[in-house]
C-alpha cells in the first residue's frame, strides 16, 4: 500500500468516487460504502482507514463550501491544500453541481415546501458570542469560502433567498401569535416580495410590545460563519434605524435550518470589505 502525501491521481479518484456516492445518496439510491472503499483500494493503493479519513476530509471541504456531505463521513479538518485543488477540478468539470439556477435552486424550493409546515426555528447566539472553533479549522473553512466565493453564490441564488425570507415571515407571525399578538401577526409584511427590493430590509415585523422590527434576511446552506453580501443601502438603513433593524442569518438551511440575529453596529460582529465600486466617467 502507498504511503506519504496523496498524489493528484489519488485525490482525483477519491473525489470522483465521493461525489458518485453523494449523488446516489441525494437521489435516494442505495450504495455500499464498503464496496466503494474496496474498489478504491485497488485503484489508488491506499488502505481502508486512510480512505475513510480522506472521505471525512472531503466532507470538510464540502462543509466549507456550504454543500451537503455524505452522512456517516463526519467532516475532518487539517487536510492538504491539494485536496481542495482536487475538489475544484471536479467541480470545474461538473459546473451544474454548484449552479444557482439548477441544483441549489432546487434545494431551496424543496426546502420551502417543508418550511410551510414547520414555522418553528432554532435561534441561537451569533458566532461572535458563542464558543469559537479551533483556529486551524476556522482558517481552513474561511479559505474554502473565499476560494469558491460562497457569499456571491448565495447572493445569486434567488430561490434560496426567497425560501429563507418566507421561513422568517412564518416564524415572525407564529411568534407573535404565541405571544398573544394576533393583531400584530396579521400586519407582518414581506416587503421584498410585496414592494420589491430597495427598502434596506426584507420583512416589516413587530416586537411583542408593538415596536417595529425591520428584518434583513441572509440565507445559506453553509455553516454559521459562511460569509454573506450586504448592500450599501442595507448598511445605511441599519445605521439610521439602529433600534428597529436587525439581520437574521439563516444557515444550514437545506438540512436543519438554524438562525441567529445581528444588531447594529454590524462591525461589532463582522468585518466589512468592499467588493465592488461604481465607476463614473470623468468630466
Amino acid at each position: 500500500m502507498a504511503s506519504g502525501d496523496w498524489t493528484d491521481h489519488q485525490n482525483d479518484a477519491i473525489v470522483a468516487d465521493y461525489f458518485a456516492m453523494l449523488a446516489d445518496d441525494e437521489a435516494g439510491q442505495s450504495y455500499s460504502k464498503a464496496e466503494h472503499n474496496r474498489q478504491l483500494q485497488a485503484v489508488i493503493g491506499r488502505p481502508r482507514g486512510s480512505i475513510e479519513y480522506k472521505h471525512q476530509n472531503i466532507s470538510a471541504v464540502l462543509k466549507g463550501l456550504g454543500e451537503d456531505w455524505i452522512p456517516g463521513y463526519k467532516p475532518a479538518f487539517n487536510f492538504q491544500a491539494s485536496l481542495i485543488d482536487a475538489v475544484a477540478r471536479w467541480l470545474a468539470a461538473h459546473p451544474a453541481w454548484l449552479s444557482p439556477d439548477t441544483r441549489l435552486s432546487l434545494a431551496g424550493s424543496e426546502t420551502l415546501s417543508r418550511v410551510r409546515e414547520t414555522p418553528t426555528l432554532w435561534i441561537g447566539p451569533p458566532p461572535t458570542l458563542s464558543n469559537a472553533l479551533p483556529p486551524d479549522e476556522l482558517e481552513q473553512m474561511q479559505h474554502i469560502a473565499r476560494r469558491f466565493d460562497v457569499a456571491e453564490r448565495d447572493a445569486r441564488n434567488r430561490a434560496l433567498g426567497r425560501a429563507g425570507e418566507e421561513r422568517i415571515v412564518l416564524y415572525e407571525r407564529s411568534s407573535l401569535v404565541a405571544a398573544g399578538r394576533d393583531d400584530l401577526a396579521n400586519r407582518v409584511r414581506w416587503i421584498s416580495d410585496q414592494d420589491g427590493d430597495g427598502a434596506g430590509y426584507d420583512i416589516a415585523s413587530f416586537e411583542a410590545d408593538g415596536r417595529p422590527r425591520l428584518i434583513e434576511v441572509k440565507t445559506t446552506n453553509g455553516w454559521e460563519r459562511t460569509p454573506f453580501h450586504i448592500s450599501r443601502n442595507e448598511l445605511a438603513v441599519a445605521e439610521e434605524r439602529r433600534r428597529d433593524w436587525c439581520l437574521v442569518r439563516l444557515w444550514n438551511f437545506a438540512r436543519e435550518p438554524r438562525a441567529f440575529e445581528l444588531r447594529p453596529p454590524l462591525e461589532a460582529h463582522v468585518s466589512l470589505m468592499p467588493t465592488s465600486f461604481q465607476a463614473s466617467f470623468n468630466g
